[in-house]
């Protein structure tokens, strides 16, 4: 028979930390607790299996699911020494979800269900408090319309605000009992005007009507979009977490809040959080109220005047530390904790490992490595490699004039610039035009999820450091300013205000999120620099990965800061973005103009000490690293102008008349240029260009090698090729201009000439091509382009619709479709090192830079991946990790 339930409290569990496939991340981690003796309310955990049997069946629950709740519930009431429903000893209850991967925010809670008209007035006689009973009443009737009955929370916000304004009130704790009582009459006067019913009253009815609110929000839009940004699978499902209520809002001696066991922003080893006297959780995140700090030292950084916990409530204080110290010492991992105090007793809710910036987790994983606390390999493992890419963005120029207008906390390090836009929809709207924005809100809720991934950063005038949008932008890594409350943000009238400074949506707006600076204007950046425990991790790294990883650059500032970052040499040079300098492009509009052979030659020769130049400075960059160049190999059509306008200016310039450039643009004019007359085919009709080429590659050499002093071995790459043929005719043409070269300056070559694996054909016949290529490199772009045949300009127009509806896990453009594509490498490897067994291999696609395809390309056997610049830390690490991961399964 299967168990749906598991419970927790009183020092014992049925389930345990390592049960969060069933369980759930919170789940699991409230029973290990409950199993470590700390302070946790009872209550029980309806498991992940039940979502999926929910979905799979209909919506429908399974049959002995009611009996068992019903059990679990007398359970937490024996504990508590209260009844579910019982009128005179009620037992209230918070229902909150919780999957296996942490998902802040994106799902649904209840808290303070139980209550009703009859048993509030218990609450209030048990506890002395009636303020305290209506304040949770209005705080669930609110809750619940929102999550169950689908009830917005702002028309509740509404009737609260009118009545604070009517009576003269500031802040939600100068209402005393017969305030929130009045507030109580109206919320259920409002629900049931508008839904048309009343609230319901009956706390069996309450309790099943959010458990199928938490496993429908499972599906809901902001958890949909969330698990999809984060690969999350829709068939993991989630838990429901039932348990006993705990009261931060009962007094001056109750509290709740959320810490981390570390600073998640910078990665310091020191207690980091925020707290609410008298509040209930929610009040610390959603940032309707400035929270507190959790430390004095806070405090004083902060220049708060409000009193921190360790001085407003010294033993609990002291009690929290303990226990985020045993904690984190038995996860072995930074952890985020919330909390609640009630009447001076300490209560943990949740435990799980912390989101950190990727400074932080740099930090944390190599300390607690050279504290004893992890190995190398696990810190390696800790940190995320595309969460360094948040290391890599430019910080402000501090020389740089700065029109600051206002400031808030320093949210998410890094800092952006952008038109100011007020809503989600228009952040998403102007980052498909392809333009920079700065989402600015009072405060962010889940459903601007998208919105906030769209922008380049986020600005928040309320919340504090664990607010919605300080935790979510750091899991994105975008920069974040919150809680800036010197600025009025006017939604109807499109503008900002602070320091007596008005602007409007679309001006540009700077923040930094690394000092809480708002700045009207742009400003100037500067570039990263690698160092301190970045260098110490990709030290370590670098220690236990196989693949070597490249960078695709084809001018000296890419090759500079490929080489800055670590890159072992250059994988792919394109030499057509070569040719569209401004001094280039006309001896090349020359050279496709030219009737003949002869006159083509003239106009190449006019190119050949610019490319030799190009390349001569690539081989000393690289001071000895491979370089590999590919041929040319975008189509003609390309270098030629589009309008008649463009025609006739072109024409004038290069004194021929534009009817003939245009009769000549129209030969190379085709219906699929992609897969049309480019890569080899061009080499092959028109073989003077891949020897000018050659040429270039070859003479730029030997003036390298003379001025470095290093050997210089140049790998040619023949682009396009379906077969051994073809790649056999470019080569021979290759080898005899090696020999011209040699015979000219007396200098002996050496060099490889290979081939970019790029089209089905190619790698089903890689056994042939091996036969004379030196090496593969798989273009994965075109690769995956021709195996799906999908134009990857075009595929935006439906790869969401995929996505979504789960032909396509990821975008096979981001991460490389292993069953497919990955099929032809894994084919085009075997085949090619059966003929050729120290064939060496390697990818030159963007696949290069994502850390799945990465690891896929150590699974396989390839020799190294090469990707932008900027992306490669991200491969290093990722090229570790998956070392790690082979090498431990080969031992398993």
């Amino acid at each position: 028979m299967t168990k749906w339930v598991y419970t927790f409290g009183d020092g014992a569990a049925e389930g345990a930390a390592d049960m969060r496939n069933l369980l759930g991340g919170k789940g699991a981690n409230l029973a290990e607790m409950s199993n470590l003796g700390l302070p946790v309310p009872p209550g029980f955990t309806i498991s992940t299996e039940v979502c999926t049997w929910y979905y799979a069946n209909g919506n429908v629950y399974p049959a002995e699911l009611t009996g068992d709740v019903e059990s679990a519930l007398a359970y937490v009431g024996k504990l508590v020494g209260k009844t579910f429903g019982d009128p005179a000893n009620p037992l209230l209850v918070s229902v909150r979800s919780g999957a296996r991967a942490s998902m802040p925010g994106m799902m649904d809670t209840v808290l303070n269900l139980g209550l009703n008209d009859v048993t509030v007035e218990a609450v209030a006689q048990a506890s002395g408090n009636p303020r305290f009973a209506y304040d949770s009443y209005r705080r669930f009737i609110q809750m619940y319309s929102n999550v169950v009955l689908d009830f917005p929370h702002h028309h509740f916000e509404e009737v609260l605000d009118g009545f604070k304004a009517d009576n003269g009130y500031t802040l939600d704790t100068d209402l005393g009992a017969d305030d929130w009582k009045e507030i109580v009459k109206r919320y259920k006067a409002l629900v049931e005007h508008e839904l048309g019913k009343p609230f319901p009253q009956d706390p069996q009815d309450q309790l099943w009507g959010a458990i199928g609110a938490v496993f429908g929000s499972w599906m809901n839009q902001r958890a949909i979009v969330y698990r999809r940004l984060h690969s999350i699978p829709e068939s993991w499902g989630t838990a429901v977490n039932v348990q006993a209520m705990v009261f931060g809002n009962m007094g001056d001696s109750s509290a709740t809040g959320v810490a981390f066991t570390r600073n998640p922003s910078t990665g310091e080893n020191a207690l980091y959080g925020e707290f609410l006297i008298n509040a209930q959780g929610e009040d610390v995140v959603a940032g309707i109220r400035t929270p507190q700090n959790i430390t004095e030292t806070a405090r004083i950084e902060a220049g708060s005047n409000k009193p921190s916990m360790e001085k407003a409530l010294p033993e609990v204080f002291t009690e929290f530390n303990r226990i985020a110290g045993v904690l984190e010492g038995h996860y072995r991992d930074m952890q985020d904790l919330e909390f609640t105090v009630e009447n001076s007793k300490l209560w943990m809710l949740q435990t799980r490992s912390g989101k950190r910036t990727a400074k932080a987790a740099l930090r944390i994983a190599v300390e607690m490595a050279n504290d004893g606390v992890i190995t190398r390999e696990e810190a390696i493992a800790r940190v995320d490699p595309a969460a360094l890419d948040q290391l890599l963005h430019p910080m402000l120029d501090p020389k740089a004039d700065k029109a600051v207008i206002g400031s808030g906390l320093p949210a998410s390090p890094g800092a952006a610039s952008g038109e100011i836009v007020f809503s989600a929809d228009d952040a998403e709207l102007l980052k498909s035009q392809g333009r920079k924005v700065i989402l600015v809100r009072i405060e962010t809720s889940p459903e601007d999820i998208h919105g906030m991934h769209a922008s380049e950063g986020i600005l928040t005038t309320r919340g504090g450091m664990t607010s919605h949008a300080a935790v979510v932008a750091r899991g994105m890594g975008k920069p974040c300013v919150c809680g800036a409350g010197t600025i009025r943000v006017d939604y109807a009238a499109g503008t900002i205000t602070s320091g007596g400074v008005t602007l409007k949506k679309g001006d540009i707006l700077t923040i930094d999120g690394g000092t809480g600076q708002v700045i009207a204007g742009s400003v100037p950046m500067l570039q990263p620099e690698m160092s301190g425990e970045f260098g110490t991790l990709m030290g370590w790294a670098d220690g236990v990965r196989r693949l070597k990883v490249r960078a695709n650059a084809e001018t000296p500032l890419d090759a500079r800061t490929a080489k800055n970052f670590g890159a072992e040499g250059i994988g792919l040079s394109r030499t057509e973005h070569m040719f569209f300098e401004a001094g280039r492009i006309r001896a090349v509009r020359e050279m496709i103009l030219a009737d003949d052979e002869k006159g083509r030659r003239a106009a190449l020769a006019k190119l050949l000490a610019a490319q030799r130049s190009d390349f001569q400075e690539l081989f000393e960059i690289m001071d000895g690293l491979p370089v590999t160049i590919r041929l040319l190999d975008p189509p003609l059509h390309e270098f030629l102008p589009h309008t008649d306008a463009e025609i006739a200016e072109v024409a004038e310039a290069l004194g021929v008349s534009a009817a003939k450039l245009a009769a000549r643009k129209k030969e190379f004019d085709e219906f699929n240029p992609m897969l049309g007359f480019r890569g080899c085919r061009l080499a092959i009709a028109f073989p003077e260009i891949a020897e000018m080429q050659a040429r270039a590659i070859f003479e730029a050499a030997v003036a390298a090698e003379k001025s470095t002093g290093k050997p210089v071995v140049p790998e040619i790459m023949v682009p396009l090729i379906t077969g051994k043929r073809e790649f056999d005719l470019v080569k021979n043409d290759i080898d005899s201009v090696a020999k011209k070269v040699e015979e000219e300056t007396g200098a002996k070559l050496d060099y490889q000439v290979g081939t970019m694996i790029e089209l089905p054909r190619a790698a089903l016949k890689a056994g042939e091509i091996a036969e004379t290529a030196e090496f593969f490199s798989y273009g994965t772009n075109d690769l995956t382009q021709t195996t799906y045949g999908i134009s990857r300009d075009d595929a935006g127009t439906f790869l969401g619709t995929y996505i979504q509806k789960g032909i396509f896990e990821v975008d096979p453009f981001v991460s490389i479709d292993t069953e497919g594509v990955g099929e032809l490498v894994k084919i085009a490897t075997e085949r090619g090192r059966a003929v050729r067994p120290k064939l060496k291999l390697g990818i030159c696609g963007e696949h290069g830079g994502d850390p799945a395809s990465v690891a896929f390309c150590e699974e396989v056997g390839l020799d190294y991946v090469s990707c932008s610049p900027f992306r490669v830390p991200i491969a290093r690490l990722a090229a570790a990790q998956a070392a790690l991961k082979t090498q431990a399964a080969s031992q398993a």
